[in-house]
C-alpha cells in the first residue's frame, strides 16, 4: 500500500517490492563489496603500498593483484554503484527502514577504515604534510622533494613538487596523525582513516536527524550518502579530506548553535565549501542580528585558523584556483583556443568565464527551486554547490560528495539523475586517479577516456542541467497563484 505522500506502510512494504528494489539492493551491495575487495587485496594499481610494521593497521591480504584486475573491479564497482543508486532513488519508499540503511553504511565505513585507502595516492600527501609539521617544517612552503630521505615523506607519488593546498584544520588533523604514526606511513594513514570514518558517520547521523520527520526522505538521505556506493567508493574507501569538510558544513546546516564556527571550520579544511555559507546567509537575511553573529563567528574562525597557519597557507589556494583538470569541459576550450590562435595565457579568461557560468547556473537553479515554495538554507547551498561543480575548471570525482550530502537534505528527483550520471562518468574517467604502477596498454584510459570522452559527456550534462533548470524555473513563473 502506497500512501498519498509516497511512503509505504510497514506491514505491506514487501508486497510492493519489485524488480527495482532488488536491483537497487543487489547492484548497490555488489558495488560496495567490490570496493571492499579492492582494499582487502592490498597494494596494486588502485592501492598504494603503506610502509610500516606488518602488525599495524590498516590490514590487507597483500596478494599483489594484477593491475588490470583491480581496475576492472573498480569499473564494475562504479557501474553497479550508479545503477543501484539510480534504482534505489526511484524506489526510495520501498527501501528498508532508514535505521537499517544507516547501520549498514556506518559499518561499511568502519570496515573500510581498517583497509588501505584505494583509488588515489592523496593520503600519502596528507601523511607527508603532517610529518612536515611534526619535524618543524612549514607544509605550505616545503615540498616533499625537499625531504627525499624522510621515511614518510619519500613515499609521496605524484605531488612531490607541490606544497600543501589544504586548510589549517586539515593540516592539524594530518599533524595529529603524524604524531601518533611517527615514522610509520601505515599507522599515520590509519589514524587519518579513523578521523575520516568518524566524519563520514557524523554526516550520516546528521542527515538522518535532519530528515527524521519523513521516513521516505530518511531513506532517500541514506541512499544519497550513507549507503551510496559511489560516495563509499570515493570518500569512505578513498579517504579524501572532503569528507571532513562536508561533515562541518552539514552540521552547520542541521544545528543552530555554533553554526558560524562550524562553517568556519569547514572552510579551514577546504576553502571551496565556503559556498555553503550562502545558504544560511539567505535564510537569515531578514534577521540582521543573527546573520551578523553567524557571519562574524565564521569569519573569526577562518581568520584565526589561517593566522595560526601563517600567510603562506593561502598561496597554494590561489594557485589551485587557476588550475585545469583533464576531465573538465574547460580543457576542451583550452585546446580549441590553442588550435585557433596558438599558445597563450588562456587560464585567466577561462577562470573568468567559469565564474560567469557559476553565477548563471546558480541563478537558474535557485529559480527552479522556487517552484517548491520558499527557499531555505539547504536549497540555496545546493544551488551554489552544484553550480560550482559544473562550472569549475578543476574538479575531481570526490568533490561531488558535497553535492550529494546537500541533495540528501532536498527533494529534487531531476537533479538526482544529473548528479548520479555526472559522478559515474567522472569516476570512470579517473580509473584510477593514482598514476604510478599502471599496467601497460591502458594509457587510453587517460588519453581517450579522461581527456576526451569525459569532458564531452560533462559538457552535455552541463547544457542539459541549464536547460532543465531554465524550463523548471519558467514553469514556476507561469504557475497560477
Amino acid at each position: 500500500m502506497i500512501t498519498r505522500g509516497g511512503g509505504v506502510t510497514r506491514n505491506t512494504a514487501l508486497e510492493v517490492r519489485g524488480g527495482g528494489f532488488w536491483l537497487a539492493v543487489g547492484a548497490g551491495a555488489a558495488s560496495i563489496l567490490l570496493t571492499i575487495t579492492i582494499g582487502l587485496l592490498g597494494p596494486s594499481a588502485m592501492v598504494p603500498p603503506l610502509p610500516g610494521r606488518p602488525w599495524q593497521p590498516p590490514y590487507s591480504l597483500g596478494v599483489m593483484p594484477d593491475g588490470r584486475l583491480v581496475i576492472g573491479l573498480a569499473a564494475a564497482a562504479v557501474v553497479l554503484g550508479a545503477v543501484g543508486l539510480a534504482a534505489g532513488l526511484r524506489n526510495a519508499g520501498r527501501m528498508p527502514d532508514a535505521r537499517w540503511l544507516l547501520l549498514a553504511g556506518c559499518l561499511v565505513a568502519v570496515v573500510l577504515a581498517f583497509l588501505p585507502p584505494s583509488g588515489s595516492a592523496d593520503h600519502l600527501n596528507y601523511a607527508a604534510y603532517g610529518r612536515m609539521v611534526t619535524l618543524g617544517h612549514n607544509p605550505y612552503v616545503t615540498v616533499p622533494a625537499d625531504l627525499p630521505a624522510d621515511p614518510v615523506i619519500k613515499w609521496v607519488e605524484e605531488w612531490r613538487q607541490t606544497p600543501s593546498v589544504y586548510g589549517p584544520v586539515a593540516t592539524a588533523v594530518q599533524a595529529f596523525a603524524s604524531l601518533i604514526g611517527g615514522e610509520s606511513v601505515r599507522l599515520t594513514v590509519f589514524v587519518m582513516e579513523l578521523a575520516n570514518a568518524a566524519a563520514f558517520v557524523a554526516t550520516a547521523l546528521l542527515l538522518h536527524r535532519f530528515t527524521r520527520h519523513d521516513p521516505v526522505r530518511q531513506r532517500r538521505a541514506a541512499l544519497l550518502w550513507t549507503v551510496n556506493p559511489l560516495i563509499v567508493y570515493h570518500l569512505a574507501a578513498g579517504m579524501h579530506l572532503d569528507t571532513l569538510a562536508i561533515a562541518f558544513v552539514i552540521a552547520a546546516l542541521v544545528v543552530e548553535r555554533g553554526r558560524g564556527i562550524l562553517l568556519g571550520l569547514g572552510i579551514a579544511v577546504k576553502v571551496t565549501v565556503g559556498l555553503v555559507a550562502l545558504g544560511p546567509a539567505w535564510e537569515l537575511r531578514r534577521s540582521p542580528r543573527k546573520l551578523a553573529l553567524v557571519a562574524g563567528s565564521a569569519t573569526l574562525t577562518v581568520l584565526a585558523a589561517y593566522l595560526l597557519a601563517g600567510p603562506d597557507s593561502l598561496d597554494q589556494v590561489r594557485n589551485a584556483s587557476q588550475s585545469l583538470s583533464l576531465a573538465t569541459p574547460w580543457k576542451l576550450v583550452q585546446h580549441a583556443a590553442q588550435s585557433l590562435i596558438g599558445p597563450g595565457a588562456y587560464r585567466v579568461w577561462i577562470q573568468l568565464a567559469s565564474y560567469v557560468l557559476l553565477a548563471a547556473l546558480a541563478f537558474l537553479l535557485i529559480r527552479a527551486f522556487r517552484r517548491d515554495g520558499e527557499l531555505d538554507a539547504p536549497r540555496v547551498a545546493l544551488a551554489f554547490g552544484v553550480a560550482w561543480l559544473f562550472a569549475t575548471p578543476y574538479v575531481l570525482p570526490w568533490y561531488d560528495g558535497l553535492a550529494f550530502a546537500l541533495l540528501a537534505m532536498v527533494v529534487c528527483p531531476a537533479l538526482d539523475g544529473f548528479l548520479v550520471v555526472r559522478l559515474a562518468v567522472l569516476s570512470l574517467g579517473y580509473l584510477p586517479a593514482r598514476q604510478m604502477d599502471q599496467p601497460d596498454g591502458l594509457g587510453w584510459l587517460v588519453t581517450v577516456v579522461r581527456s576526451q570522452v569525459v569532458p564531452w559527456c560533462l559538457l552535455a550534462l552541463t547544457i542539459g542541467l541549464a536547460w532543465w533548470a531554465w524550463r523548471a524555473g519558467a514553469r514556476a513563473r507561469t504557475r497560477p497563484a
